[in-house]
């Protein structure tokens, strides 16, 4: 059953004295080699679902990419160890990934794991511009974001242990979802698919099952997504990107409401956000 996400494993349930012999599903994870015009640049522990949309993510999300349009072919080959997924870029964009020498071999979920010094660390976002469409969140409508999210999330309910990843309209309405053991992954996977159907990153918000941390809020405003949305914490660095890049980041978005961290006051008016074209 890896082909939706999970495979099946014996298990010993014990509850008290009581030992019982069940069958759990597991949520799938293998490694990922993303090669670029035939050289191996990273390795991610991955869930093998929607491994184009993910190559396309992370290859926008880590700018090794301008845009979709560098892109012109990608090709999952599945291997006795893992899995490569084999991209052609422009020689542009080749020539640029190649000098930046960053190795993120065997990055599970952490944003800067690999990385040769702190030199290389991107932490000054520049400030991506004011929305055309400014979205006014509300309560009720991120209680409505959360329980669809619930209700949209297969994989998680057959295991409990992966993260989602969803694109929401201004209005809250869930319009795409993505799954993967990893958060930063999943994120990928939804920008990917989001990038390849055009569409207007300024038009809606990301809402995520976890926590915000400094690689999803920076994915976030590499793309020019106007507002970022979790159920759990944020932690200090992801609210300094934030508001240094001008998204605006909501977290403990639950039942009873949620935490605003960054404002929209804080976005500087210069470029409107762009689709990845």
């Amino acid at each position: 059953m890896a082909e939706r996400g999970y495979v099946a494993r014996d298990i010993r349930r014990h509850q008290g004295d009581a030992v019982a012999l069940e069958i759990d599903m597991v949520a799938d994870e293998v490694p990922v080699a993303l090669v670029y015009n035939g050289i191996s640049h990273a390795v991610m522990m991955a869930t093998p679902l929607d491994l184009e949309a993910f190559a396309v993510g992370f290859s926008l999300t880590e700018g090794i990419v301008d845009g979709v349009g560098e892109i012109y072919e990608v090709e999952v080959e599945p291997g006795c160890d893992g899995i490569e997924v084999r991209l052609e870029i422009s020689q542009r964009a080749f020539m640029a990934m190649k000098a930046r020498r960053r190795s993120l071999a065997g990055r599970t979920g952490c944003g800067v794991c690999g990385i040769e010094s702190l030199a290389l660390l991107d932490l000054v976002p520049e400030p991506m511009g004011a929305p055309a469409h400014r979205i006014s969140p509300t309560p009720a409508m991120m209680r409505r974001a959360a329980d669809a999210l619930r209700a949209r999330q297969p994989l998680m309910a057959a295991t409990g242990g992966v993260h989602a990843a969803a694109w929401c309209g201004p209005d809250g309405e869930l319009r795409a979802v993505f799954e993967d053991v990893g958060r930063h992954n999943a994120l990928d996977k939804l920008i990917g698919h989001l990038a390849r159907a055009r569409e207007n990153f300024g038009d809606g918000f990301v809402f995520l099952s976890s926590r915000a941390s400094y690689e999803l809020v920076r994915k976030a405003a590499r793309m020019r997504i106007q507002m970022l949305a979790t159920i759990s914490a944020p932690t200090s660095l992801a609210i300094r990107i934030a508001g240094q890049a001008g998204l605006r980041l909501l977290s403990f978005c639950r039942q009873d409401g949620y935490v605003e961290y960054t404002s929209a006051d804080s976005v500087t008016a210069t470029d409107a956000p762009v689709t990845a074209g």
